[in-house]
């Protein structure tokens, strides 16, 4: 059963190649892009599934169903299943067939979300978001393999960062259209609109994506558009297992995972505790305070663009002067955000610098780089390994938030009265102990 299961998932054999050029050059083109595209606005739709929990919070916590802590049990079972999924699925994506891969998890997560809105128990809640969250390690491995598949290594860090606005199209959906939702039609609903979205995302891996160049008679896109860096003779010899595993003896990686580590503390802190923060400390309703964080996820789609263009034009493909360049603007923004005045002007330049800052990291931190130090063969299992500190970190922060929130509030009357200094520390903490570990990789080299 389970080599059948293989069998379904995996990339077809090596077609013969076409002998006509032109043939050879439109396919490309009209292909590589639809990939892109679908790989981009599906990845972008299917965010729904995995942030709807932070629009529902503060209702389902003011309805008395769960507390902060409980939440934090149960968005941490996301998290450290997408760890894992991360790391098993981009092993498993080297190998697959993207088109197969994408559409199965994709399908997958929205039937969760569905279950997700009938769980009214911890327990059940935590199982179901856990299996959502494994679900859901399907989507940036499978589009990392799909996008180096398709686009090569001087035009990559475009590629990964117009890949990466998928992360702010899914958060503004997120933070306004459920937000929205939740405001009008309950909590039920923040989890059954993502699942509509979430059939939608997958049915569009299906009719779009497809699987490699070489499985349509192309030649590898680093032939088509002759751009190759060197690569050893050991690790040509290796196979793709083998090379997979090669990766735990660079050390870089292991610096790397950990300032993605640090920087997905406060990613997920502002994703899934921010409409509460926004609600209780600055009195904001579901709809105001996910439009301010949409404003946020709005500056992110221009900080993926941007930190792929600066890297790749300014600084010759090389991502850290970068990183330290966006860490620096990502906490000017956290900083006005919590530390400013409290007028509506500052809170809204704050969310544009953060999310202009953090973006750019993620795309880099949270892959990029990882693809550019590690043999292009084994971009699944790269992401994979980041993957899984990467969530690992955004899990720790989900229990520790949701404790130090709980203990940091207390009830006057029927009504929860919230301090959130203690946790703003921990998060604004977090991103300079991101920053100072990535520019310790300032000489780190590319590989093929």
């Amino acid at each position: 059963m389970a080599g059948g299961l293989l069998k379904a998932f995996a990339t077809a054999a090596d077609a013969p190649l076409i002998g006509d050029q032109k043939e050879i050059d439109r396919i490309f083109k009209s292909t590589r892009w639809r990939v892109m595209f679908a790989i981009t606005v599906g990845y972008g739709l299917i965010y729904t599934c995995r942030l709807a929990i932070g629009m529902v919070k503060p209702s389902m916590i003011d309805a008395g169903i769960f507390t902060p802590a409980e939440f934090g049990l149960i968005g941490s079972a996301l998290f450290y299943t997408y760890a894992l999924g991360k790391l098993t699925n981009g092993f498993f994506a080297d190998h697959s067939n993207m088109r197969v891969f994408l559409t199965f998890g994709f399908l997958m997560t929205a039937v969760c979300n569905v279950a997700m809105g009938f769980a009214d128990t911890v327990l059940v809640a935590a199982i179901v978001w856990g299996l959502n969250g494994y679900f859901q390690g399907f989507g940036a491995p499978g589009g990392v393999v799909a996008m180096t598949s398709w686009f090569s290594n001087k035009e990559r860090g475009r590629a990964y960062g117009l890949w990466s606005t998928a992360h702010s199209i899914g958060e503004g959906l997120t933070f306004f259209v459920i937000g929205s939702v939740v405001a009008y039609f309950g909590w039920r609903w923040g989890y059954f609109v993502p699942a509509m979205i979430g059939f939608g995302a997958a049915a569009m891996m299906w009719l779009m994506v497809r699987d490699r160049p070489r499985t349509m008679g192309l030649p590898t896109v680093a032939d088509w558009k002759n751009d190759h860096l060197p690569e050893s003779e050991s690790s040509k010899a290796k196979s793709t297992l083998a090379l997979q595993f090669s990766i735990l003896r660079i050390p870089t990686i292991w610096i790397l995972a950990l300032a993605s580590l640090a920087n997905y503390i406060t990613r997920y802190a502002i994703n899934s505790w921010g409409p509460l923060y926004l609600q209780e400390a600055r009195g904001f309703d579901e709809i105001a305070s996910g439009t301010m964080l949409m404003i946020s996820t709005l500056a992110g789609i221009a900080g993926s663009l941007l930190y792929g263009v600066i890297s790749d034009k300014f600084f010759n493909a090389r991502r850290p002067p970068a990183n330290l360049l966006f860490s620096i603007v990502e906490i000017i923004g956290l900083v006005l955000i919590f530390f400013g005045p409290t007028d509506l002007v500052t809170l809204t330049i704050g969310m544009v610098l953060f999310g202009l800052g953090l973006t750019g990291l993620v795309a880099s931190l949270g892959g990029l780089f990882a693809v550019d130090i590690c043999p292009k063969r084994v971009a699944g299992a790269a992401m994979g390994v980041i993957g899984v500190f990467s969530y690992i970190g955004a899990a720790i922060q989900e229990n520790i938030s949701g404790v130090m929130i709980d203990q940091s509030s207390h009830m006057v009357g029927a009504d929860r009265v919230y301090d959130f200094g203690p946790v703003i520390w921990f998060w604004l903490g977090s991103s300079i102990v991101s920053m100072v570990l990535a520019a310790t990789l300032w000489r780190a080299k590319l590989r093929d």
